[in-house]
């Protein structure tokens, strides 16, 4: 899919047909529509869809007539019946005229423009235009750190009510969730300091103070992945602490109770054996069987007694 809009007044619109100043959004392009665009302003067809593989690295190319920014952005998919996230590549391709952006999926950082949610926002100015994004980006990253430490404090908030290894497993996807944005982020902070080296890019005197803001946000993206990370570790061992600890008690459990059952047993083994009645003690009292009995019981709570002074029970 491709739209085009622009700014006329710091309104954006749609338009159509390419003209000066144009932002063209594409989304999952078709093959047809990466090489329109690629013929129409003299792209390499393989940096139109550089975007469109999601093993691509972040990078920053300049070529003849045009350039390229690549980056990682966060997206939210499906893991194991649960939301998750993880990071896609975002193009931007810089020509003479227009700035153009191509990514496999509708993305809120895109939207935020188009829904005028971000100010002073003009198509005209593309490098503002392209730190923007990224401002954006970086953001996002933020929000979305965000929402997962708060998955974590929920599942720590119910490790004394109903842990289970389900637990584990979401943990473990919340930390690899933030092995992928560590990773992300690292190569966006590469771009953005070549970004800041770069003087081919046309650039306005005030855009330096706003690419200055990105690589602040970036890095304090960085920071909190890093903190968010090792608390994540911290919670997961905690949790397998506490899952062997419960079932070191059930074992616990099952064992006193099986010393105490095995009283009884080894009681009436013993009455049970083929010999002279003469020899078996309280074999001919009267009531014997009763007296042996409240025996049994009394060995029973006797053991009972000493297991839990030694905290077994």
């Amino acid at each position: 899919m491709m739209k085009m809009y622009m700014t006329d007044n710091r309104v954006i619109h749609e338009v159509e047909g390419v003209q000066a100043g144009v932002w063209i959004m594409m989304t999952n392009p078709t093959m047809e529509e990466s090489q329109e665009i690629a013929e129409q302003f003299e792209i390499d067809i393989a940096d139109v869809r550089a975007a469109l593989d999601e093993e691509e690295s972040s990078r920053i190319e300049i070529e003849d007539g045009y350039s390229l920014i690549l980056v990682d952005i966060p997206t939210a998919e499906i893991r194991h019946e649960s939301k998750n996230y993880t990071t896609i590549p975002l193009g931007i391709l810089l020509t003479t005229d227009c700035i153009i952006t191509v990514c496999t999926e509708e993305t809120p950082i895109l939207q935020h423009f188009i829904e005028r949610r971000v100010r002073e926002f003009s198509t005209k100015k593309k490098m503002r235009f392209v730190y923007q994004i990224l401002f954006r980006t970086a953001a996002m990253y933020q929000s979305s750190l965000r929402i997962i430490d708060k998955q974590r404090t929920e599942i720590e908030e119910d490790i004394n009510d109903t842990t289970e290894d389900l637990d584990l497993v979401q943990l473990h996807e919340l930390e690899s969730t933030l092995v992928y944005f560590a990773t992300s982020l690292r190569a966006n902070s590469v771009v953005l300091e070549r970004l800041s080296r770069y003087k081919r890019l046309e650039q306005y005197p005030e855009d330096t103070e706003l690419l200055d803001d990105v690589i602040i946000e970036n890095q304090q993206a960085i920071e909190m992945t890093s903190i968010y990370r090792d608390i994540i570790n911290g919670t997961r061992e905690l949790l397998s602490s506490v899952i062997n600890n419960r079932l070191n008690n059930v074992m616990k459990y099952l064992t006193s109770i099986t010393v105490v059952m095995a009283i009884p047993t080894i009681i009436s083994g013993i009455y049970g054996m083929n010999v002279d009645g003469r020899w078996m003690p309280l074999s001919t009292t009267p009531h014997g069987f009763g007296i042996i009995c409240l025996i049994i019981v009394g060995v029973c709570i006797a053991t009972l007694f000493v297991l839990w002074k030694k905290k077994m029970l």
